[in-house]
Protein backbone atom coordinates (compact mmCIF):
# COMPACT_ATOMS: atom_id res chain seq x y z
CA UNK A 1 0.00 0.00 0.00
CA UNK A 2 1.39 3.44 -0.87
CA UNK A 3 1.96 6.17 1.82
CA UNK A 4 0.91 9.73 0.80
CA UNK A 5 0.47 12.76 2.35
CA UNK A 6 -3.44 12.64 2.18
CA UNK A 7 -2.92 9.41 4.80
CA UNK A 8 -1.30 11.70 7.26
CA UNK A 9 -3.72 14.66 6.57
CA UNK A 10 -6.73 11.90 7.02
CA UNK A 11 -5.02 10.28 10.32
CA UNK A 12 -4.71 13.55 11.82
CA UNK A 13 -8.56 14.76 10.85
CA UNK A 14 -9.78 11.43 11.83
CA UNK A 15 -7.68 12.04 15.17
CA UNK A 16 -8.77 15.38 15.69
CA UNK A 17 -12.54 14.09 15.76
CA UNK A 18 -11.49 11.54 18.59
CA UNK A 19 -9.97 14.13 20.52
CA UNK A 20 -12.68 17.19 20.01
CA UNK A 21 -15.05 14.29 21.41
CA UNK A 22 -12.64 13.38 24.15
CA UNK A 23 -12.66 16.81 25.17
CA UNK A 24 -16.54 17.09 25.42
CA UNK A 25 -16.89 13.66 26.93
CA UNK A 26 -14.39 15.13 29.39
CA UNK A 27 -16.28 17.92 29.96
CA UNK A 28 -19.84 16.34 30.09
CA UNK A 29 -19.43 13.04 31.81
CA UNK A 30 -19.11 13.01 35.34
CA UNK A 31 -17.43 9.46 35.23
CA UNK A 32 -14.48 11.20 33.52
CA UNK A 33 -14.41 14.38 35.48
CA UNK A 34 -13.67 12.54 38.46
CA UNK A 35 -10.78 10.38 36.64
CA UNK A 36 -9.10 13.69 35.86
CA UNK A 37 -8.86 11.63 32.13
CA UNK A 38 -7.01 13.94 29.96
CA UNK A 39 -8.91 14.10 25.92
CA UNK A 40 -5.75 12.86 24.91
CA UNK A 41 -5.87 9.66 26.45
CA UNK A 42 -9.75 9.61 25.87
CA UNK A 43 -9.25 10.00 22.56
CA UNK A 44 -6.29 7.19 21.96
CA UNK A 45 -8.45 4.55 24.15
CA UNK A 46 -11.61 5.36 21.33
CA UNK A 47 -9.38 5.01 18.61
CA UNK A 48 -7.80 1.45 19.92
CA UNK A 49 -11.42 0.53 20.57
CA UNK A 50 -12.61 1.85 16.63
CA UNK A 51 -9.49 1.33 14.40
CA UNK A 52 -7.53 -0.92 13.08
CA UNK A 53 -6.35 -2.89 16.28
CA UNK A 54 -9.94 -2.77 17.46
CA UNK A 55 -13.66 -2.67 15.96
CA UNK A 56 -11.85 -1.45 12.59
CA UNK A 57 -14.63 1.32 11.97
CA UNK A 58 -11.94 4.32 12.38
CA UNK A 59 -10.26 3.42 8.77
CA UNK A 60 -6.61 4.94 9.81
CA UNK A 61 -3.98 4.29 8.05
CA UNK A 62 -1.73 1.59 8.54
CA UNK A 63 1.15 4.32 9.40
CA UNK A 64 -0.32 5.45 13.00
CA UNK A 65 2.44 3.33 14.66
CA UNK A 66 4.87 5.11 13.24
CA UNK A 67 3.80 8.77 14.07
CA UNK A 68 4.96 9.07 17.98
CA UNK A 69 8.56 8.31 17.24
CA UNK A 70 8.56 11.62 14.85
CA UNK A 71 6.41 13.30 17.52
CA UNK A 72 8.76 12.41 20.40
CA UNK A 73 11.52 14.44 18.36
CA UNK A 74 9.65 17.44 18.12
CA UNK A 75 8.88 16.96 22.08
CA UNK A 76 12.35 16.57 22.71
CA UNK A 77 13.27 19.39 20.52
CA UNK A 78 11.28 21.97 22.23
CA UNK A 79 12.33 21.31 26.05
CA UNK A 80 15.66 23.33 25.53
CA UNK A 81 14.20 26.22 23.83
CA UNK A 82 11.68 26.26 26.29
CA UNK A 83 14.15 26.19 29.43
CA UNK A 84 14.40 29.11 31.60
CA UNK A 85 18.10 29.78 33.00
CA UNK A 86 18.57 28.88 36.66
CA UNK A 87 21.39 28.85 39.21
CA UNK A 88 22.42 25.08 40.07
CA UNK A 89 22.88 26.29 44.13
CA UNK A 90 19.76 27.97 44.23
CA UNK A 91 17.91 25.27 43.22
CA UNK A 92 19.86 23.02 45.00
CA UNK A 93 20.01 24.87 48.38
CA UNK A 94 15.59 25.76 47.98
CA UNK A 95 14.63 22.28 46.61
CA UNK A 96 17.47 19.70 47.69
CA UNK A 97 15.17 17.16 49.60
CA UNK A 98 12.79 17.36 46.73
CA UNK A 99 15.17 16.68 44.15
CA UNK A 100 16.81 14.25 46.12
CA UNK A 101 14.07 12.08 46.89
CA UNK A 102 12.47 12.62 43.04
CA UNK A 103 15.62 11.91 41.43
CA UNK A 104 16.10 8.51 43.38
CA UNK A 105 12.65 7.43 42.74
CA UNK A 106 13.44 8.04 38.92
CA UNK A 107 16.65 6.69 38.86
CA UNK A 108 15.26 3.00 40.86
CA UNK A 109 12.35 2.49 39.09
CA UNK A 110 15.00 2.30 35.89
CA UNK A 111 17.31 0.38 37.86
CA UNK A 112 15.03 -2.20 39.95
CA UNK A 113 12.48 -2.76 37.10
CA UNK A 114 14.97 -4.03 34.89
CA UNK A 115 16.38 -5.88 37.85
CA UNK A 116 13.08 -7.33 39.09
CA UNK A 117 12.63 -8.77 35.37
CA UNK A 118 16.53 -10.20 35.03
CA UNK A 119 15.89 -12.01 37.88
CA UNK A 120 12.66 -13.51 38.06
CA UNK A 121 10.72 -12.59 34.39
CA UNK A 122 13.31 -13.28 31.78
CA UNK A 123 14.53 -16.72 33.35
CA UNK A 124 11.03 -17.41 33.40
CA UNK A 125 8.66 -16.04 31.26
CA UNK A 126 11.66 -15.93 28.19
CA UNK A 127 10.50 -12.04 27.13
CA UNK A 128 13.63 -9.67 25.68
CA UNK A 129 15.97 -8.62 28.53
CA UNK A 130 14.75 -5.23 28.43
CA UNK A 131 11.56 -5.92 29.09
CA UNK A 132 11.69 -4.47 33.25
CA UNK A 133 12.40 -1.39 31.09
CA UNK A 134 8.91 -0.68 30.52
CA UNK A 135 7.90 0.05 33.69
CA UNK A 136 9.53 3.50 34.61
CA UNK A 137 8.85 3.79 30.66
CA UNK A 138 5.15 3.86 31.07
CA UNK A 139 5.00 4.72 34.57
CA UNK A 140 8.04 7.58 35.56
CA UNK A 141 7.89 8.51 31.97
CA UNK A 142 4.79 8.92 30.52
CA UNK A 143 3.52 7.63 27.24
CA UNK A 144 6.14 10.71 25.60
CA UNK A 145 9.37 7.83 27.26
CA UNK A 146 6.75 4.98 26.19
CA UNK A 147 7.02 6.30 22.95
CA UNK A 148 10.66 7.07 22.76
CA UNK A 149 11.57 3.89 24.70
CA UNK A 150 9.51 1.92 22.17
CA UNK A 151 10.90 3.91 18.82
CA UNK A 152 15.03 2.74 20.10
CA UNK A 153 14.15 -0.73 20.90
CA UNK A 154 12.42 -1.11 17.11
CA UNK A 155 15.23 -0.01 15.62
CA UNK A 156 16.86 -3.01 17.31
CA UNK A 157 14.30 -5.66 16.49
CA UNK A 158 12.21 -5.61 19.39
CA UNK A 159 8.86 -4.64 17.79
CA UNK A 160 6.20 -5.33 20.34
CA UNK A 161 8.62 -2.94 23.20
CA UNK A 162 6.38 0.14 21.63
CA UNK A 163 2.61 -1.75 21.97
CA UNK A 164 3.70 -2.83 25.73
CA UNK A 165 5.66 0.59 26.60
CA UNK A 166 2.32 2.24 25.71
CA UNK A 167 -0.25 -0.02 27.58
CA UNK A 168 2.51 0.25 30.64
CA UNK A 169 1.56 4.63 30.04
CA UNK A 170 -2.01 3.92 29.48
CA UNK A 171 -2.04 1.76 33.00
CA UNK A 172 -0.13 4.13 35.27
CA UNK A 173 -2.46 6.88 34.28
CA UNK A 174 -5.53 5.40 35.17
CA UNK A 175 -2.95 3.94 38.50
CA UNK A 176 -1.96 7.21 39.52
CA UNK A 177 -5.77 8.49 39.60
CA UNK A 178 -7.67 5.14 40.86
CA UNK A 179 -5.31 4.19 43.57
CA UNK A 180 -4.16 7.94 44.28
CA UNK A 181 -7.85 8.89 45.67
CA UNK A 182 -8.27 5.73 47.52
CA UNK A 183 -5.14 7.29 49.59
CA UNK A 184 -6.27 10.26 49.54
CA UNK A 185 -9.29 9.00 50.89
CA UNK A 186 -7.43 7.44 53.67
CA UNK A 187 -4.87 9.98 54.31
CA UNK A 188 -8.24 12.22 55.25
CA UNK A 189 -9.66 10.33 57.26
CA UNK A 190 -6.42 9.99 59.81
CA UNK A 191 -5.91 13.47 59.88
CA UNK A 192 -2.70 13.55 57.66
CA UNK A 193 -4.17 15.98 55.07
CA UNK A 194 -3.38 19.66 55.83
CA UNK A 195 -5.90 21.06 53.25
CA UNK A 196 -8.00 18.34 51.49
CA UNK A 197 -10.72 19.75 49.55
CA UNK A 198 -13.89 17.25 48.32
CA UNK A 199 -14.38 16.97 44.27
CA UNK A 200 -17.07 19.11 43.62
CA UNK A 201 -15.33 22.36 45.63
CA UNK A 202 -12.68 21.83 42.76
CA UNK A 203 -12.82 25.09 40.47
CA UNK A 204 -14.88 24.10 37.23
CA UNK A 205 -11.22 24.05 35.12
CA UNK A 206 -9.98 21.00 36.63
CA UNK A 207 -13.57 19.26 36.55
CA UNK A 208 -14.60 19.50 32.99
CA UNK A 209 -11.36 21.08 31.23
CA UNK A 210 -12.87 24.45 30.07
CA UNK A 211 -11.81 27.66 31.19
CA UNK A 212 -14.37 30.56 31.90
CA UNK A 213 -13.96 33.64 30.82
CA UNK A 214 -12.19 35.19 33.82
CA UNK A 215 -9.75 33.10 33.90
CA UNK A 216 -8.36 32.56 30.06
CA UNK A 217 -4.67 33.33 29.29
CA UNK A 218 -2.89 34.06 26.66
CA UNK A 219 -0.65 31.42 24.35
CA UNK A 220 2.25 34.02 23.99
CA UNK A 221 3.18 36.83 22.43
CA UNK A 222 4.01 38.16 19.54
CA UNK A 223 7.84 38.37 19.48
CA UNK A 224 8.32 39.08 15.23
CA UNK A 225 5.69 41.03 12.74
CA UNK A 226 3.59 38.72 10.62
CA UNK A 227 4.34 41.31 7.62
CA UNK A 228 7.75 39.46 7.79
CA UNK A 229 6.85 35.85 9.13
CA UNK A 230 3.46 34.33 11.37
CA UNK A 231 4.89 34.29 15.49
CA UNK A 232 3.49 30.94 15.39
CA UNK A 233 5.38 29.74 12.13
CA UNK A 234 8.48 31.20 13.48
CA UNK A 235 8.60 29.09 16.50
CA UNK A 236 7.04 26.03 14.88
CA UNK A 237 10.09 26.22 12.33
CA UNK A 238 12.77 26.60 15.53
CA UNK A 239 11.30 23.80 16.69
CA UNK A 240 10.70 21.30 13.45
CA UNK A 241 14.61 22.52 12.94
CA UNK A 242 15.82 21.15 15.69
CA UNK A 243 14.12 18.15 15.34
CA UNK A 244 14.98 17.83 11.73
CA UNK A 245 18.76 18.30 13.18
CA UNK A 246 18.37 15.79 15.19
CA UNK A 247 16.89 13.19 12.48
CA UNK A 248 20.02 13.84 10.24
CA UNK A 249 22.47 13.43 12.85
CA UNK A 250 20.99 9.73 13.97
CA UNK A 251 21.10 9.05 10.29
CA UNK A 252 24.53 10.45 9.73
CA UNK A 253 25.76 8.51 13.39
CA UNK A 254 24.03 4.67 11.83
CA UNK A 255 26.15 5.35 8.33
CA UNK A 256 29.27 5.87 10.78
CA UNK A 257 28.61 3.35 13.51
CA UNK A 258 26.21 0.98 11.70
CA UNK A 259 26.65 -0.96 15.25
CA UNK A 260 25.58 2.24 17.09
CA UNK A 261 21.82 3.42 17.39
CA UNK A 262 21.36 6.98 18.93
CA UNK A 263 17.61 7.78 18.74
CA UNK A 264 16.96 10.94 16.93
CA UNK A 265 14.62 12.85 19.56
CA UNK A 266 18.04 12.54 21.85
CA UNK A 267 19.99 13.96 19.37
CA UNK A 268 17.21 16.62 18.48
CA UNK A 269 17.59 17.86 22.08
CA UNK A 270 21.32 18.10 21.50
CA UNK A 271 20.63 20.25 18.48
CA UNK A 272 18.20 22.17 20.89
CA UNK A 273 21.27 22.93 23.55
CA UNK A 274 23.25 24.01 20.95
CA UNK A 275 20.75 26.98 19.16
CA UNK A 276 20.12 27.49 22.38
CA UNK A 277 23.60 28.77 23.54
CA UNK A 278 24.10 30.43 19.89
CA UNK A 279 21.01 32.24 20.09
CA UNK A 280 21.67 33.02 24.28
CA UNK A 281 24.99 34.41 22.94
CA UNK A 282 24.06 36.58 20.05
CA UNK A 283 21.63 38.58 22.65
CA UNK A 284 18.63 37.47 20.12
CA UNK A 285 16.43 35.44 22.55
CA UNK A 286 14.55 37.65 23.57
CA UNK A 287 12.55 36.98 20.38
CA UNK A 288 11.55 33.42 21.35
CA UNK A 289 8.27 32.98 23.41
CA UNK A 290 8.65 29.93 25.78
CA UNK A 291 4.99 29.83 26.72
CA UNK A 292 4.55 29.38 22.29
CA UNK A 293 7.38 26.87 22.55
CA UNK A 294 5.73 25.02 25.05
CA UNK A 295 2.55 25.00 23.38
CA UNK A 296 4.15 23.38 20.34
CA UNK A 297 5.60 20.66 22.75
CA UNK A 298 2.05 20.12 24.40
CA UNK A 299 -0.06 19.58 21.36
CA UNK A 300 2.51 17.32 20.28
CA UNK A 301 2.65 15.37 23.45
CA UNK A 302 -1.30 15.51 23.40
CA UNK A 303 -1.08 13.68 19.05
CA UNK A 304 1.90 11.06 20.21
CA UNK A 305 -0.53 10.37 23.34
CA UNK A 306 -3.50 9.88 21.63
CA UNK A 307 -1.59 7.77 18.23
CA UNK A 308 0.47 5.84 20.90
CA UNK A 309 -2.55 4.54 22.28
CA UNK A 310 -4.60 3.94 19.41
CA UNK A 311 -1.45 2.12 17.66
CA UNK A 312 -1.23 -0.44 19.97
CA UNK A 313 -1.00 -4.34 19.02
CA UNK A 314 -3.31 -5.91 21.52
CA UNK A 315 -2.31 -9.15 20.51
CA UNK A 316 1.27 -8.66 21.73
CA UNK A 317 -0.38 -7.03 24.82
CA UNK A 318 -2.24 -10.03 25.21
CA UNK A 319 0.70 -12.79 24.63
CA UNK A 320 2.58 -10.77 27.87
CA UNK A 321 -0.08 -10.70 29.93
CA UNK A 322 1.54 -12.59 32.29
CA UNK A 323 4.71 -11.23 32.69
CA UNK A 324 3.42 -7.77 32.13
CA UNK A 325 1.19 -7.79 34.63
CA UNK A 326 3.58 -8.68 37.52
CA UNK A 327 5.70 -6.36 36.07
CA UNK A 328 2.82 -3.70 36.60
CA UNK A 329 2.50 -4.88 40.08
CA UNK A 330 5.96 -4.47 41.32
CA UNK A 331 5.92 -0.83 39.97
CA UNK A 332 2.65 -0.43 41.98
CA UNK A 333 4.20 -1.47 45.38
CA UNK A 334 7.28 0.00 44.70
CA UNK A 335 5.17 3.91 44.04
CA UNK A 336 3.17 2.78 47.37
CA UNK A 337 6.44 2.14 49.40
CA UNK A 338 7.75 5.95 48.38
CA UNK A 339 4.70 7.01 49.51
CA UNK A 340 4.19 5.86 52.25
CA UNK A 341 6.64 4.91 53.77
CA UNK A 342 10.19 6.99 52.09
CA UNK A 343 7.74 10.60 52.15
CA UNK A 344 7.46 10.27 55.69
CA UNK A 345 10.73 10.18 56.46
CA UNK A 346 12.05 12.37 53.87
CA UNK A 347 9.68 15.95 54.37
CA UNK A 348 9.22 17.71 57.16
CA UNK A 349 6.36 19.43 56.86
CA UNK A 350 3.71 18.48 54.48
CA UNK A 351 4.36 14.85 53.71
CA UNK A 352 1.35 13.79 52.24
CA UNK A 353 0.90 16.71 49.46
CA UNK A 354 4.20 16.15 48.44
CA UNK A 355 4.01 12.11 48.86
CA UNK A 356 0.83 12.03 46.67
CA UNK A 357 1.90 14.42 44.30
CA UNK A 358 5.19 12.37 43.70
CA UNK A 359 2.52 9.46 43.72
CA UNK A 360 1.18 10.63 40.10
CA UNK A 361 4.05 11.49 39.02
CA UNK A 362 5.64 8.03 39.56
CA UNK A 363 2.99 6.27 37.97
CA UNK A 364 0.90 8.54 35.85
CA UNK A 365 3.27 11.73 34.38
CA UNK A 366 3.18 15.19 35.71
CA UNK A 367 -0.71 16.13 34.35
CA UNK A 368 -2.48 13.40 37.00
CA UNK A 369 0.32 13.92 39.85
CA UNK A 370 -1.31 18.09 39.13
CA UNK A 371 -4.58 16.41 39.56
CA UNK A 372 -4.13 14.59 42.75
CA UNK A 373 -2.27 17.91 44.09
CA UNK A 374 -5.07 19.79 43.07
CA UNK A 375 -7.70 17.75 45.78
CA UNK A 376 -5.41 17.53 48.69
CA UNK A 377 -3.88 21.40 47.93
CA UNK A 378 -6.17 23.18 46.00
CA UNK A 379 -4.94 26.49 47.30
CA UNK A 380 -1.58 25.31 46.39
CA UNK A 381 -0.69 26.21 50.18
CA UNK A 382 1.81 23.28 50.44
CA UNK A 383 4.09 25.01 47.34
CA UNK A 384 4.58 21.42 46.23
CA UNK A 385 4.51 22.12 42.37
CA UNK A 386 6.66 24.93 43.02
CA UNK A 387 8.98 23.05 44.64
CA UNK A 388 9.09 20.55 42.15
CA UNK A 389 9.11 22.57 39.33
CA UNK A 390 12.66 23.62 40.80
CA UNK A 391 13.84 20.20 41.67
CA UNK A 392 13.09 18.86 37.86
CA UNK A 393 15.77 21.50 35.89
CA UNK A 394 18.76 19.04 37.74
CA UNK A 395 16.48 16.23 36.62
CA UNK A 396 15.56 16.24 33.43
CA UNK A 397 19.07 15.58 31.68
CA UNK A 398 19.12 12.60 33.88
CA UNK A 399 16.10 11.73 32.44
CA UNK A 400 17.31 11.85 28.75
CA UNK A 401 20.52 10.12 29.56
CA UNK A 402 18.47 7.36 30.90
CA UNK A 403 15.95 7.29 28.27
CA UNK A 404 18.52 7.52 25.27
CA UNK A 405 21.48 5.06 26.95
CA UNK A 406 19.20 2.50 28.59
CA UNK A 407 18.44 0.24 25.22
CA UNK A 408 21.95 0.90 24.48
CA UNK A 409 23.14 -1.30 27.56
CA UNK A 410 20.77 -3.93 26.72
CA UNK A 411 21.44 -3.49 22.99
CA UNK A 412 25.39 -4.74 24.14
CA UNK A 413 24.47 -7.26 26.54
CA UNK A 414 25.06 -5.24 29.69
CA UNK A 415 21.93 -4.47 31.59
CA UNK A 416 23.71 -5.82 34.70
CA UNK A 417 26.08 -2.55 34.26
CA UNK A 418 23.12 -0.41 34.04
CA UNK A 419 21.75 -1.43 37.13
CA UNK A 420 24.95 -0.98 39.08
CA UNK A 421 24.78 2.54 37.94
CA UNK A 422 21.24 3.49 38.62
CA UNK A 423 20.89 1.83 42.17
CA UNK A 424 24.63 2.98 42.48
CA UNK A 425 23.66 6.75 41.72
CA UNK A 426 20.99 5.93 44.25
CA UNK A 427 22.79 4.70 47.36
CA UNK A 428 25.19 8.26 46.18
CA UNK A 429 22.05 10.36 46.24
CA UNK A 430 20.91 8.62 49.69
CA UNK A 431 24.51 9.42 51.42
CA UNK A 432 24.34 12.96 50.25
CA UNK A 433 20.98 13.95 51.03
CA UNK A 434 21.70 12.35 54.76
CA UNK A 435 24.78 14.50 54.92
CA UNK A 436 22.93 17.55 54.00
CA UNK A 437 20.33 16.77 56.35
CA UNK A 438 17.32 16.68 53.74
CA UNK A 439 16.36 13.20 54.94
CA UNK A 440 15.18 13.80 58.64
CA UNK A 441 13.98 10.37 60.19
CA UNK A 442 11.73 10.71 63.12
CA UNK A 443 11.23 14.92 62.77
CA UNK A 444 8.77 14.70 60.99
CA UNK A 445 6.24 17.56 61.35
CA UNK A 446 2.74 17.34 59.14
CA UNK A 447 1.93 20.89 59.01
Amino acid sequence: MEFTLWDVLTDLGLLSLLLLVGMVLRARVIFLQRSFMPASIIAGILGLILGPNGFQIIPFSDFIGTYPSVLIAIVFASIPLSSEKFDWRKVMDKVGGFWSYSQIIMLLMWGLGLMFALIFLVPTFHVHDGFGLLLAAGFVGGHGTAAALGDAFQQQGWEEATSLAMTSATIGAIVAIGVGLLLIRSAANKGEANYISRFEELPTEYRTGLLPKEKRTSMGNDTVSSISIDPLVFHLALVLLVATGGYFLSQFGERLFPQLTIPAFSLAFLVGLFLNIMIQKAEVDHYIDKNVISKVSGSATDILVAFGIASINLTVVVENIVPFSILIIFGILFSYFFYKVVSKNYFQENWFEKGIFTWGWITGAVAMAIALLRIVDPKMESKTLDEYGLAYIPIAPVEIMLITFSPMFILHGRPWLFVTITVGLSILIILFSIRRGWIMIGERENG
